[in-house]
């Protein structure tokens, strides 16, 4: 069945001229069509577009001249990454009419090397979310049990992934949004070092949290994803010159890895969670891995650290939205002041609002000191708290969420105990470092758990290692559909 194939066997299948990129199209047409009614993991999505590209790839190999071992293969894009001529909504009324004229630079990317835009993956409102609950489209549910959530705010490309609707996404991190999906949805996928890819073309929450990753059903995969949209980019000067990581590390093994246990982050997590990546652990260990036991105390300030930053710096990004240059525009006799003012209130969501509130307080005059100076004051003993980790030991290892996914509705309505959702990931994002996030069983319920597996920055070669021998142990599985 084409669409449970990975990345890599659809590569061998095109080259060895198993299947056409037709082929390939005409399967996840199929299968969007008849699953994504109940999943709504698409915002966008065009067969005839779809089936163009194809034909342009099909055309290129019979004529001896692929644009790389990919070429003729889709992937789902969150809606956050500027595709040209296609809708970027972020998941927002107030985008869901825009269409760029330019790509992001993840997307030119992708492009030259002949990848497929599968289509536009549903997404929490402007990245604001841990559930996906909070976009104008409606919310995405889990593969695994609908009446669950698939996490956020990539949930869109993690449950196109995990129910094989994309053999791979791109997704973007501000504080778990790839991570936490993965952990709920059982599949794999990494939150990049801080500028090993370049945000040119990503709609902006929060600019010094946000980075893009790929999302796949297999450690393999990941890695050439990141490999493809990874480097330095001129037109994003937070972005950094990599060495792309050489599949070869994969078969390398564990033996001597010393990886770091933290005990904080094993506080309040369920029994069953806590096990499988006890199990996973213990497995390592088996393959010649040490284990150490490492303190990272500051873990504690991350939830509030990171809700004043990220909402500080979204409420400057948002700002943009006034219904002047592009997007939703209140209509009316409205004076300037009046325009701004029933536009966002019309097209912004209530957790947006929240956020650019919280944001806008934070930073204004008198609270400024109090609030956001401290924030990134503590945001600093986050980082040393990390750097010291690793003067001890090679990675560390961590469950991904407190819990298996949780049923629709049942945080939304509290947005505190939305955002504790993330309290194992965004320490990560304050830190700016690598985390790559995969499947490491099942809990009674038969729903996934997620293992998280952290580096020192720019050190995703190590997290590869230990991912693809953890990968070893928990083969690949698919929601029944």
């Amino acid at each position: 069945m084409i669409t449970r194939k990975s990345v890599a066997e659809l590569s061998s299948m095109l080259s060895a001229k198993e299947c056409s990129a037709k082929e390939i199209a005409d399967a996840y047409i199929k299968e969007i069509a008849r699953i994504d009614p109940t999943i709504n993991a698409y915002i966008s999505f065009d067969p005839d577009n779809l089936l163009l590209q194809a034909a342009q790839s099909d055309e290129r190999r019979a004529g001896g001249k692929p644009l790389s071992e990919w070429d003729g293969i889709p992937v789902a894009i969150k809606d956050n990454m500027s595709t040209r001529g296609i809708k970027t909504t972020c998941g927002s009324k107030i985008l869901h009419n825009y269409i760029p004229p330019f790509d992001a630079t993840v997307i030119e990317k992708l492009k030259q090397k002949g990848f497929s835009i599968l289509g536009k993956a549903n997404m929490d409102e402007f990245a604001m979310g841990s559930t996906n609950e909070t976009s104008f489209f409606g919310p995405v549910r889990n593969p695994w049990d609908t009446q669950r959530v698939p996490g956020g705010s990539s949930g869109g490309s993690a449950a196109a992934v995990a129910a094989c609707m994309a053999p791979a996404a791109l997704g973007s991190d501000t504080g778990g949004s790839i991570r936490l999906p993965c952990a709920f949805c059982g599949v794999t996928g990494i939150k990049p070092t801080y500028g090993r890819v370049s945000r040119y073309g990503i709609v902006a929450y929060a600019s010094s949290l946000d980075q893009v990753g790929p999302i796949t059903r297999t450690v393999e995969d990941t890695l050439s994803l990141l490999n493809v949209i990874s480097g330095r980019d001129p037109r994003d000067s937070t972005s950094a010159e990599t060495t792309s990581i050489s599949p070869s590390v994969l078969k390398e093994g564990v033996r001597g890895l010393r990886v770091g246990i933290p005990e904080e982050y094993f506080e309040g997590v369920d029994p069953e969670t806590k096990k499988a990546i006890d199990d996973n652990l213990s497995a390592l260990a088996s393959q010649g891995a040490v284990l150490v036991p490492v303190s990272l105390k500051m873990k504690k300030y991350a939830v509030p650290v990171y809700y004043l930053i990220a909402t500080a710096e979204a409420s400057s990004n948002l700002a943009r939205y006034d219904g002047v240059k592009y997007g939703y525009r209140a209509e009316g006799s409205l004076t300037l002041e009046e325009l701004y003012q029933k536009t966002r209130s019309e097209g912004f969501g209530s957790e947006v609002k929240r956020r650019i509130i919280l944001g806008t307080y934070a930073l204004s005059s008198g609270y400024y000191d109090a609030y956001y100076v401290k924030a990134l004051k503590i945001r600093s003993l986050i980082i040393e708290d990390f750097k010291k980790a690793f003067e001890d030991v090679d990675l560390i290892v961590t469950p991904a969420a407190t819990s298996t996914a949780f049923k629709l509705g049942e945080k939304i309505s509290d947005p505190l105990q939305m955002y504790m959702s993330d309290i194992l990931t965004i320490s990560v994002n304050l830190a700016a470092l690598p985390g790559l996030v995969l499947p490491a069983g099942f809990d009674s319920k038969g729903l996934p758990i997620g293992m998280q597996i952290l580096a020192s920055h720019f050190e995703e070669e190590k997290i590869f290692k230990a991912a693809y021998a953890v990968e070893s142990g928990n083969p690949v599985t698919y929601p029944v559909l």
